[in-house]
């Protein structure tokens, strides 16, 4: 009995399975822009973000889950009668056309897409613009992705856990947007991670680094400290708005009302040069002021600059210069961090009428325009941040905002980005927030940056011809930044 049961057991498993594997690849569309699909498990040969032809037509998989099926009823008779209900499985989903016009099928025969055609039809349906060689296609091997540089006049939001490539791959953006476009890049770098940006790696290609280096010849990096006028991050009290002025000073204008006004009244009538020349006023007012600024310790600032000729906001109207690097890291306060990020971000602001093309570039966004900004200085940045975003398009600011955490960036910032970079990212709660945000991109395709490794990607928005699965590329450049070697495990 004992045998007849394992036998009747085996010949079930092997009906089931045999039924599955004939189960048809078969695709269905009731409006030519998506399909709903079945397929066999085994093989399985199509993935979530990857290509399939449809009866010559390229479609994208954004859904994948397993599927069951009442086959009928198995039944046998003699020593050991006994009959079962058949459950096969088969793999179910849906997709996206990527070409083939608007006509609805009905099973339309399903296979993966070669690599030839993937590329022949990004060939086809790439626009007349720069494409931004950034990598290649995680599911179409061989094949490089170009991204739209004229994507990048709309806002980007770029995010990543740590240890996720997230720098490694803003380093390759915006190498090739230096090399391949003449959009003008200015560069908030709170991690020093962007200060090599003009210096080729010494493995890089010859002849793509000399032409890399023809198009960053120009490129300004400016760090505390650097010695000479072109190189030294410093700003002058002076040229801020008044109400940064006052944030420095930690002035609120109703609670300290009268320090405010002859604050205000002093750098209106005396031009200083710097906080230190307020102890030099025989001015009422002017000697209270000069010890707020010393026991604040904000007279003591790296940043002011104090002899030097020249600021480094002046630099951003600068149009031979092609880009500017600015060195927060470099700085030795958090205050003097949130100082230059909200002059750089209010100088832009001031001077958009000029409607110069401009990439305004945050990384670590969560710092400079926090959903929740703890200090004054950093409530301006944010401040101005949300204006950029809200409005900067039209005269030409584009925002590129890079962070790990983008639950804690300021929400009217991620709002108005309308171009997605995603790379790993394991938390449940960042992933819906991603997909709250961001509802122009596949559910299917977001919930795969869980499993995504080093360097892996997915693009999706303007710059983008499709939400695409990307292996970041071969950085150009220098890195700036890496992890500390963990030596202490050997």
């Amino acid at each position: 009995m004992e045998a007849t049961l394992t036998a009747r057991l085996a010949d079930y498993r092997n009906l089931r399975r045999e039924i599955e594997r004939n189960v048809l690849p078969l695709a269905t569309s009731v409006d030519g822009r998506t399909f709903e699909f079945q397929a066999p498990l085994e093989p399985l040969e199509i993935r979530v973000g990857g290509y399939v032809t449809l009866d010559g037509r390229l479609g994208q998989i954004l859904s994948l889950e397993v599927a069951r099926m009442d086959a009928g009823e198995l039944g046998w008779t003699g020593e050991a009668s006994f009959s079962s209900r058949v459950t096969i499985r088969f793999a179910q989903g849906a997709g996206t056309l990527l070409d083939g016009g608007e006509t609805p099928f009905h099973d339309a025969e399903m296979r993966p897409a070669a690599p030839e055609a993937v590329a022949a039809w990004l060939r086809a349906s790439a626009p007349r613009r720069a494409r931004l060689q950034a990598g290649e296609l995680r599911l179409a091997d061989g094949v490089t992705h170009g991204l739209d540089a004229g994507g990048f006049d709309r806002h980007t939001f770029l995010c990543g856990q740590s240890g996720s490539g997230k720098t490694y791959a803003l380093g390759v953006l915006l190498e090739r947007i230096l090399l391949s476009t003449q959009l003008r890049v200015v560069v908030l770098d709170p991690n020093s991670d962007f200060v090599p940006l003009a210096t080729p790696r010494a493995d890089a290609d010859p002849e793509l680094a000399e032409r890399y280096r023809e198009a960053t010849a120009s490129l300004v990096v400016q760090r505390a400290g650097a010695h000479g006028d072109h190189d030294r991050l410093r700003l002058r009290i002076g040229e801020l708005a008044p109400a940064a002025q006052a944030a420095a000073l930690r002035l609120d204008p109703v609670r300290d009302r009268d320090e405010y006004a002859t604050f205000t009244e002093l750098l209106a009538g005396e031009r200083l040069r710097e906080l230190r020349d307020l102890a030099e006023l025989d001015r009422p007012g002017a000697a209270e002021l000069a010890a707020r600024a010393l026991n604040l310790g904000v007279a003591g600032w790296g940043i002011w600059a104090r002899q030097d000729p020249g600021s480094s906001l002046e630099l951003l109207g600068d149009t031979s210069v092609r880009g500017v690097v600015i060195d927060l890291g470099s700085l030795a306060t958090r205050e003097e961090q949130a100082l230059v990020a909200g002059a750089v971000l209010e100088r832009l602001w001031r001077d958009r009428a000029r409607r110069e093309p401009v990439l305004i570039v945050i990384d670590e966004a969560h710092n400079v325009c926090p959903a929740e900004p703890e200090d004054a200085l950093t409530a301006l940045a944010t401040e101005h941040a949300v204006r950029i975003a809200a409005e900067g398009r039209k005269f030409g600011l584009y925002l590129l905002t890079s962070t790990q955490r983008p639950q804690k960036v300021h929400p009217n910032v991620v709002s108005q980005c309308d171009n997605l970079v995603l790379m790993r990212m394991n938390s449940a709660a960042d992933l819906a927030h991603a997909a709250e945000m961001f509802s122009f991109v596949p559910a299917g395709l977001l919930t795969q940056a869980a499993s995504f490794r080093l360097g892996e990607a997915l693009v999706a928005g303007k710059l983008s011809s499709h939400p695409a699965l990307l292996r970041v590329g071969a950085r150009i450049s220098a890195e700036g930044g890496g992890d500390v070697p963990a030596s202490w495990a050997q």
